[in-house]
């Protein structure tokens, strides 16, 4: 199952609005593992399907690990359930159900009846946590919220001054630019896209083609024409989500206009937001905002999991605070934060805290969620 795990975090970020699956046949009396498949880009094939057919008649008989639920229900693709069956396939170990009500049970169910071993439970925490965007987009109607800070050795971030200032090394904005690859979007406010004057794009050698939309927050639709977002929304899309009380500008070619309810306070409504990139099929959201759009995600409970990369030097007096007039003291707070991974990256180092209770206690959808 670790190994179907594998298989789906090297789609993350391109599946979309599919989740990113993985899927193992193996020889369970060898030991020998037959065939590999993952979720193909934009969803299909499903990982199910390219495992079988990776796997030709080899396939009958053994078992097949899978991340999630084969799907049970007739879209764009035959069900999954069924192509197993078809295959002959003799058992199946699944990480989670599905909570798409369209699948939710249906698909194990269809197995079990037709005489087909199946297991349930394996490993299933890190594949909730692999799945989150289909997970939350299922059950909350948002997608999976990432928020990456870069801060320095004292805790600390730059203030910009028109382009990118680096706290961190080269390899820990590798790892930054692989969460770019990684997600469907990357959000930022417009006061970030005027003191950095971001691009936004994945630029990993060989994943320049990963890079996600963008999205700009930005209430009275102010971003700037000349800003290289706006210039490079050509290659790579951007949309501008503001209120509906403020007038569209006419935007040139590659940017969109997305107007939302505004929140009581005169800004755009991030849950409104999130919504809205709902319904464009977004599972997985990288926000890179600044201080205030950072600190408004969380003061809405609507962060899942923090990257946060420290730098090895100090920016003393010449720093902000990453979260308007809070630090990364912050995460520190058990009760709402888990910490799931710490180590050296380069001369640097990373921390990556999960929210506690998104999945339920038991792992069952939406129980004990927030």
């Amino acid at each position: 199952m670790e190994l179907a795990l594998r298989m789906a975090r090297r789609m993350l970020g391109s599946t979309a609005p599919n989740p990113s699956v993985g899927a193992v046949i193996a020889d369970e009396r060898t030991g020998e593992v037959i065939a590999r498949g993952w979720t193909e880009t934009g969803g299909r094939p499903h990982a199910e399907v390219e495992v079988l057919r990776r796997a030709g008649q080899r396939a009958a008989g053994q078992t097949m690990y899978v991340t999630l639920e084969p799907c049970s229900h007739h879209g764009r693709t035959p069900p999954c359930a069924d192509a197993i069956l078809a295959a002959r396939i003799g058992r199946v170990v699944c990480a989670i159900e599905d909570p798409d009500p369209r699948v939710s049970g249906n698909g194990l169910a269809i197995l079990r009846d037709a005489g087909v071993a199946v297991d349930v439970g394996v490993c299933s925490e890190q594949a909730r946590w692999m799945a989150a965007g289909h997970i939350l987009r299922m059950t909350r109607q948002r997608p999976f919220v990432q928020l990456k800070l870069a801060v320095s050795r004292d805790g600390l971030i730059a203030p910009g001054d028109g382009r990118p200032r680096w706290v961190t090394g080269e390899e820990a904005r590798a790892l930054g630019h692989l969460l770019r690859a990684h997600a469907d979007a990357i959000l930022v406010g417009r006061k970030t896209v005027e003191a950095d004057d971001p691009e936004l794009t994945c630029r990993l050698p060989g994943l320049a083609d990963r890079s996600p939309q963008r999205i700009v927050l930005d209430t009275h639709f102010r971003t700037s024409p000349t800003s290289r977002l706006v210039r490079t929304a050509v290659k790579v899309p951007v949309t501008i989500i503001g209120s509906t009380q403020a007038a569209v500008p006419q935007f040139p070619a590659g940017v969109a206009a997305k107007q939302v309810a505004s929140d009581g306070h005169g800004h755009a409504d991030l849950g409104a937001a999130l919504t809205a990139l709902h319904d464009e099929g977004i599972t997985r959201l990288l926000v890179e905002g600044g201080p205030t759009v950072a600190r408004s995600f969380l003061d809405r409970d609507l962060v899942d999991e923090v990257v946060l990369l420290r730098g090895a030097s100090h920016l003393g007096s010449a720093g902000l605070k990453p979260l308007s007039d809070r630090g990364i003291e912050a995460f520190d707070d058990q009760r709402h934060w888990a910490l799931h991974d710490e180590r050296a990256i380069g001369t640097d180092s990373v921390r990556v805290y999960r929210a506690r209770g998104r999945f339920g206690e038991r792992g069952r959808f939406g129980e004990g969620e927030k």
